[in-house]
């Protein structure tokens, strides 16, 4: 009798919202934020009035940026050593006061604005890595895009909603009103996360000093450098910061200056920036599974790039705003994209440092291309806005092609050949795995950092490492599964063979990348035929050893997040044999992480 395969199970994209601290999340960020866009659109209305200096509104804009060159980095280290939750909640609170006073410290000075946006800037920096650490201890590793896309909504979606009510009250009411609203703002956003549920403290050994802060510092710059994945999204991320400051700056004068547009065209220009932004989160809400994430990113870059360059050639402001919506648009799988990879690829612990990181070298860099579009009174506008657009283009292109986030096609046709070659099984001796091995791994998948002293011995004593010759195979299809394999160094291809000599879902893997998990956990055969392309470091880990490890709840993400991923991409009708891996194990593997962390958690109370 023919098995029939099962469907996978495809989570519904709200599924999220049936989360009580999810939805609690969501309301705090969407009324903060709109409170936070009321105050800055009304500092500038404000400065404007009184100074009738455009440089000064420039440097209020900036003011809210410079504060994370100073405060940023240290933030991370404290987000790491405390409640999450309540460093939420008091900075809030702290955010509450000091714009609730700003309409009392104009009276005295006008200039004491700045004073105050730059304090209220430095609290924030201990907010912003607190909840983007937050997310994935509230949405499972399977809701994590779809809650990134939803977040992203509240985040940037109500902007909208905090210009326009800033522009009413300026027109309307006197300007103080639009401080005291976000004040009140900030006070429900405190409101909503005090009943939040989730608690992500972490365990410190030591008391927090300056050696410990500057040493807690290194760790995560060191994480950062050390883990491929998170090194790679900053160094793509650092050129389209850039282009971002540029591209802001001159939206302005091309709507206005080259296109002829009035102020209200151009504020709705930006209002319907939005508006493409939320359609794009609600799309990667729905579709983020049909990819892996990584494509998302790379789809965002391509997309915003070719948007605006078709921006730069608008003739008329109609049209402008039509391919201005687009870049909206794409800017949310490349938002999602890059928040949920890093999510994904931080340790628990490490979480704080790893995103100040990227905010403080987001906001260096973005006020460099701020400055960068001062060069648009000398140089034509469409110029500079297409050259904001091609770094895009070529940042999408760059990314297309970075292992970890894309993967090249030389890469492919590689490990195409390799496969076609039909390889002996190679017939490399195993050594038995050293603590530099183990650091290596670590190096390359810094989650297994999180094990034990104890664990890593464990680790270490069942584990071996080959060195493999390029081109030989290391499992075939059908084979007999008893261990994984981690690429400590070199690169692999992977497909399934058809009988005639052709492979589908064909994929390449590089350092940090595993493979032979899903059989080796559910003691399934092989599916598929493992080929290396250049030599390679391999490091043998056994069932049972790589159960033990999935103890540490973040291991066991990583491992039940990548078997999703590698269904959900081998979910087609051509594939069906892969597409019904044992998806009873894998909802197993799901359900056990949060077992093990309530068992610690009982454990520890005891």
């Amino acid at each position: 009798m023919t098995a029939v395969a099962e469907a996978p199970v495809r989570i519904s994209p709200t599924a999220v919202f049936k989360k009580h601290d999810f939805v609690l999340m969501w309301v705090a960020q969407l009324v903060s934020t709109a409170g936070s866009s009321l105050t800055d659109l009304a500092a500038g209305i404000y400065v404007y009035s009184v100074t009738g200096s455009a440089f000064l509104v420039g440097v209020t804009l900036m003011a809210t940026a410079v504060p994370s060159l100073v405060v940023g980095l240290l933030a991370g280290v404290f987000v790491d050593r405390y409640d999450r939750r309540s460093v939420m909640i008091y900075s809030n609170l702290a955010q509450a006061v000091v714009v609730g006073l700003i309409p009392f410290l104009i009276g005295v000075n006008p200039y004491l604005l700045f004073a105050a946006i730059l304090v209220n800037s430095g609290v924030k920096q201990f907010f912003d890595p607190a909840y983007e650490s937050l997310i994935p201890e509230i949405a499972s590793d399977d809701e994590l895009a779809a809650a990134n896309a939803f977040l992203s909504i509240a985040s940037f979606g109500s902007t909208a909603i905090g210009f326009a009510g800033a522009g009413l009250i300026a027109s309307a009411f006197s300007i103080e009103w639009a401080f005291w609203i976000d004040s009140l703002t900030f006070v429900f956003s405190a409101g909503c996360l005090f009943f939040l549920r989730v608690r992500s403290k972490m365990e410190v050994a030591e008391d927090t000093s300056v050696g410990v802060v500057i040493d807690n510092l290194k760790t995560g710059i060191r994480t950062i450098v050390d883990t491929p994945i998170l090194r790679t999204l900053f160094l793509i991320g650092a050129p389209a910061f850039f282009a971002f400051g540029l591209w802001n700056v001159l939206l302005l004068p091309m709507a206005i200056k080259v296109l002829g547009g009035s102020e209200f065209e151009y504020g709705l220009q930006e209002g319907l920036t939005s508006v493409g932004f939320v359609a794009g989160a609600l799309f990667m809400a729905r579709y983020s599974d049909r990819l892996p994430i990584g494509n998302w990113l790379i789809l965002g870059y391509l997309g915003m790039g070719i948007g605006g360059v078709f921006y730069a050639f608008s003739p008329t402001i109609a049209i402008a705003i039509f391919w201005v919506i687009i870049t909206g648009f794409f800017n949310s799988p490349l938002s999602v994209g890059r928040q949920t990879l890093l999510q994904r690829n931080t340790p628990r612990e490490l979480r704080g440092r790893v995103f100040s990181g990227l905010y403080v070298m987001r906001d260096i860099i973005f006020l460099l291309g701020m400055a960068g579009a001062g060069l648009a009174d000398v140089i034509d506008v469409r110029v500079m806005l297409l050259f904001s657009s091609l770094i895009l283009v070529v940042v999408g292109i760059a990314a297309a092609v970075t292992p970890g986030i894309g993967r090249p096609a030389a890469e492919w046709r590689r490990g195409l050949s390799a496969l076609r070659a039909r390889p002996a099984h190679t017939t490399a001796t195993a050594r038995p795995a050293t603590v530099s091995d183990f650091d290596r791994l670590a190096g390359r998948l810094a989650t297994f950092s999180l094990l034990s002293d104890t664990q890593r011995v464990a680790f270490i004593g069942d584990a071996h490492v080959r060195e493999v010759a390029e081109g030989e195979k290391v499992v075939s299809q059908g084979d007999e599964a008893t261990v994984a394999y981690f690429i400590l160094d070199g690169e692999a291809a992977a497909g399934i063979p058809d009988a005639d000599g052709s492979y589908r879902g064909l994929s390449t893997m590089g350092a940090g990348d595993f493979f032979g998990e899903i059989a080796a956990l559910t003691g399934r055969a092989r599916t598929a035929d493992v080929v290396v392309t250049q030599p390679t470091t391999l490091m043998e880990v056994p069932a049972e050893t790589l159960r033990a490890a999935m103890e540490v709840p973040e291991v066991n993400k990583l491992m039940s997040s990548t078997v999703t991923e590698r269904l959900q991409r081998t979910n087609q009708p051509d594939l069906p044999r892969l597409a019904s891996m044992d998806r009873s194990a894998l909802r197993e593997l799901q359900r056990k992480a949060p077992e093990v962390e309530a068992q610690q958690k009982a454990a520890a109370e005891a």
